[in-house]
């Protein structure tokens, strides 16, 4: 997989792509394009158990659209833009397999909604998070106001949504946006660390959960229920159960095969 802004590195199971657009990463088509092939590919190879999403350098995770692109469009063009984004957020979002943003930067407008559409956020100390779009006269196209209220409730939402100011690391963690915060340096190895522990997970049941959590959230609870019920017993009627549960039972470490 070659592409012009993305670096794709595998290991151990693993897929670490970065969004690679000096000096901080802005998204524009060209990058929607990528990230929308990019995870169809990783969705289909069965050797990759676990995404994490960042961006390079030290200054931004991403730092929103690319306003370059965006400020001579027409509404034609725009909307052509945004469905392009939410297309590839939503893909990100359905992936079956975890998804971990390591969030290195800045994370503003579509680099934040970027982020919400991961599964597990991790977040260097130094990063910074907002959606600035009210400032600019428009308001985030890319699921930022769905996704944003869904993790840290209407009432702060709406707070982040309506001023648009910048939020740090450790707020971030106090109102659940991010899962963690590590220093800097070691962000990488942590989100690395994750996914590796993620990755040893018993596929079928880990492809279920998500899609149970996922689709849950936008039903009511007794819907939710009943598919909770449905993917318990498609997990417990796989191989990869048997061996958690006997493996449990003889106090060793399963081994488990996706079946």
């Amino acid at each position: 997989m070659n592409y012009e802004f993305l670096q794709i590195e595998i290991k151990n199971k693993v897929a670490l792509v970065t969004i690679n657009r000096p000096p901080v990463n802005p998204l524009n088509s060209q990058v929607f394009q990528e990230l929308a092939n990019s995870m169809t590919l990783l969705e289909a190879n069965k050797d990759i158990r676990v995404i994490i999403l960042t961006g390079s350098g030290e200054k931004a995770f991403v730092a929103g659209a690319d306003l370059h692109e965006m400020i001579d469009l027409n509404v034609a063009g725009m909307l052509e833009m945004n469905k392009a984004s939410r297309s590839a957020f939503s893909l990100i979002e359905q992936l079956s397999k975890p998804v971990i943003a390591a969030i290195n930067g800045v994370a503003l407008g579509g680099g934040l909604e970027l982020a919400l559409c991961c599964d597990l956020r991790i977040c260097s100390e130094k990063a910074r998070f907002a959606f600035p779009e009210i400032g600019l006269g428009i308001i985030p196209g890319g699921g930022g106001t769905q996704r944003i209220q869904k993790i840290v409730g209407q009432g702060v939402a709406k707070e982040l949504l309506y001023f648009g100011e910048m939020i740090g690391a450790e707020r971030a963690l106090a109102l659940h946006l991010v899962n963690k915060v590590v220093p800097a340096e070691e962000l990488l190895q942590a989100a690395k660390d994750w996914a590796e522990k993620l990755a040893a997970k018993p596929t079928i049941a880990m492809r279920t959960l998500k899609s149970v959590v996922n689709t849950g959230a936008n039903v009511d609870l007794e819907s939710g229920l009943s598919m909770e019920a449905a993917g318990f017993a498609v997990t417990f009627q796989t191989d990869d159960r048997k061996e958690g549960m006997n493996a449990f039972v003889e106090k060793r470490k399963p081994v488990y095969k996706g079946t």
